[in-house]
């Protein structure tokens, strides 16, 4: 070797040897500063207060209605006061305006003895038509599946009242995906049963939990066949009626009164911190502000929206200053029609934006597990590898990154072909409060809901950090 290569080689080892120190160094730095961001949203965090505000003083906040108007005005007002936003707005956007009505009355009563009566616990279902006020009386006959009734058919199904009664499969590990599977009856087990003449249909709440309270949710009629009432009723009481059809023929009254409203404009409520370097690359972090009038909606998704304003909050007091633009979005109406994420995708689409990355909690304020993502075929594999690079600064955290996620209101930027991330948190208990007089902020437990806050900062910081 001559004295030439010798002092290049030298020269080269000793580069390389910077870059890695450098980078090691780097990393020291990205590790502390997500210590101080799960050191301060633990002891200091406010998204707990937020969120007893939205569940127990405005309550429940369905679409098109007053108290979800009043939750508009106070997220616009609290993001309005972090100095670091540097705006706020309300975007429109049409909504259905369903009105539940006076309080729903389900009996049973058995043929042969007509003074025996039982109430039951139920409650309408979302979007769902009523009986005008009016009784309405039929046969109850039982069904575990949608395809059922194409076999029973007109004959057996004619002026009947039908009772779905699948119940959520509890051998699955994820509460999540039993949900996916029974979730079906609910929505579509209206329309299916008006097709062979049925007069209503009756649904076992969807929920492991077996109590008396009714679990409402969302409904669909397909179009072209005639709207008939539907009622979710209380596992207690789904388990209570299935025994009695076994041992005799039980009659079911129904009375209930909702009305589907025309269309109104609400809002969504959007803040934004334009970023120092890549302003053009978009964060969102966001959760839905609506939800249905029998609880507070605290963990579905006041825990989401809480989670998304806190991200904020906790960079403000910890003197962050983002490279790319962060946007916090309280998007309106995913209950009942996905109006609000229509809209938000809607106007971005038009303003040539690009979400690098969308992140949804929507899932409760438990004890978070970690991200799932999903993506554009064309982006996806790229953006999942470099966001499993991350897992080095999120382990000791116990958080995971992996594919499979996404959410409902950040669905509709996947055109855009950013990342679309979903929050995770523990689902084993979800589904005890989801959709119920007991989503309150009682059920919610608030080192849980500031864990949840911390890992999405976590992460909205490595992103911002090192892109994608």
């Amino acid at each position: 070797m001559n004295k030439f290569s010798k002092y290049s080689t030298q020269a080269t080892l000793l580069i390389v040897s910077l870059f890695f120190s450098a980078q090691l160094h780097s990393q020291d730095e990205e590790a502390l500063f997500i210590k101080r961001i799960y050191d301060h949203t633990m002891a200091k965090g406010q998204c707990d207060q937020w969120l007893a505000h939205l569940s127990d003083t405005i309550g429940g906040r369905l679409t098109g209605s007053d108290n979800a108007a009043t939750a508009v005005d106070y997220t616009y007002e609290v993001l309005s006061g972090i100095p670091l936003v540097d705006k706020v707005w309300k975007q429109p956007c049409m909504v259905p305006k369903w009105v539940r009505g006076e309080v729903e009355e389900v009996q049973l009563s058995w043929l042969g003895h007509k003074n025996q009566k039982k109430t039951l616990k139920a409650s309408s279902l979302g979007n769902t038509v009523g009986t005008n006020g009016e009784l309405l009386v039929g046969k109850i006959v039982e069904v575990f599946d949608l395809d059922t009734l194409d076999i029973l058919g007109t004959e057996a199904l004619k002026d009947k009242i039908v009772f779905y009664n699948r119940p959520m499969n509890p051998s699955r590990l994820s509460t999540g995906h039993a949900y996916g599977e029974a979730v079906d009856q609910r929505v579509h087990g209206a329309s299916r049963a008006s097709k062979y003449g049925a007069k209503a249909a009756l649904v076992r709440s969807v929920t492991l939990l077996q109590d008396d309270l009714p679990h409402t949710g969302v409904q669909s009629y397909q179009e072209g066949i005639k709207p008939i009432p539907s009622l979710a009723i209380s596992t207690n009481d789904a388990n209570f009626l299935s025994q009695q059809l076994k041992e005799s023929t039980v009659l079911g009254h129904i009375r209930n009164n909702p009305q589907m409203l025309d269309s109104v404009i609400s809002h969504n409520v959007v803040a934004e911190i334009k970023g120092s370097e890549f302003p053009d690359e978009i964060i969102l972090i966001g959760g839905h502000l609506d939800s249905w009038d029998l609880g507070g909606g605290a963990h579905d998704d006041g825990s989401g929206c809480v989670h998304a304003i806190q991200v904020f909050q906790t960079l403000q007091d910890l003197g962050y200053k983002p490279k790319r633009t962060l946007r916090c979005v309280m998007f309106m109406n995913e209950e009942n029609g996905l109006g609000g994420g229509k809209a938000y995708a809607k106007a971005s689409n038009e303003n040539n934006e690009f979400h690098l990355a969308a992140i949804e909690s929507d899932s409760g304020g438990f004890t978070p597990r970690g991200f799932a993502c999903s993506g554009h075929p064309e982006v996806f594999k790229p953006y999942l590898a470099k966001l499993q690079q991350f897992d080095t600064f999120l382990d000791p955290y116990d958080l995971y990154l992996k594919a499979g996620g996404g959410g409902a209101d950040i669905g509709p930027l996947k055109s855009q072909k950013g990342l679309l991330i979903g929050f995770q948190p523990d689902n084993s208990r979800y589904f005890d409060f989801h959709h119920t007089s007991a989503d309150v902020f009682e059920n919610v437990n608030v080192r849980e809901l500031r864990m949840g806050a911390a890992a999405i900062t976590a992460l909205v910081y490595l992103i911002d950090q090192k892109g994608l």
